[in-house]
């Protein structure tokens, strides 16, 4: 059974309104990437849920703090996957959930959490299936401002994950082994 995507993003976002578009827009962008990977590769995975969590891993940046992508929540940005976690369980879609809270980065691990003093429960939050993992690495690709659908060039992806050292990029290094068409 497939989702009806849009009656969730309703129950929380005000359609036409700048965050829901900057949020749809920029889920298009990865879901699209990701199931292109997806095909590219041959790869033995669930495109439909692929889609769905494409198209959800974001929805907890409402609760967030960033201007500049007219989220006026109050919590850390760094914060939106594990509110989307929290949003999704409540509605009974924890495989969908478990997208959000892992995704960020490339996936982001007890130690990260703690030398970075993020806001965060101490927890792994690497993506471990398939899905997980091939929606944090199409979602590397695709901004929540500027051009939303413009897909960035590798090295700036690489660079950006190099800025959060060397762990953070080995990770995303392996998912581009495994997922680049």
């Amino acid at each position: 059974m497939t989702l009806k995507i849009a009656d969730i993003l309703t129950r929380f976002y005000t359609p036409g309104t700048p965050l829901y578009d900057t949020l749809v827009l920029h889920s298009e962008a990865v879901a699209r990437k990701a199931l292109h990977c997806l095909e590219a590769r041959r790869i033995h995975a669930d495109a439909d849920f692929i889609y769905e969590a494409a198209m959800l891993h974001d929805i907890g940046i409402i609760h967030t703090h960033a201007p500049s992508i007219h989220c006026t929540g109050p919590l850390p940005y760094i914060c939106h996957g594990i509110e989307g976690r929290k949003m999704l369980d409540d509605l009974a879609l924890h495989r969908h959930a478990l997208v959000c809270e892992r995704h960020t980065g490339a996936g982001l691990t007890v130690d990260d959490i703690i030398a970075q003093n993020f806001p965060l429960p101490r927890r792994d939050m690497t993506p471990r299936t398939v899905e997980e993992r091939l929606v944090c690495y199409a979602d590397k690709f695709f901004s929540k401002s500027g051009n939303l659908t413009a897909e960035k060039p590798l090295d700036r992806v690489i660079a950006s994950m190099e800025a959060h050292g060397p762990d953070t990029l080995a990770r995303f290094l392996a998912l581009h082994e495994e997922f680049a068409p």
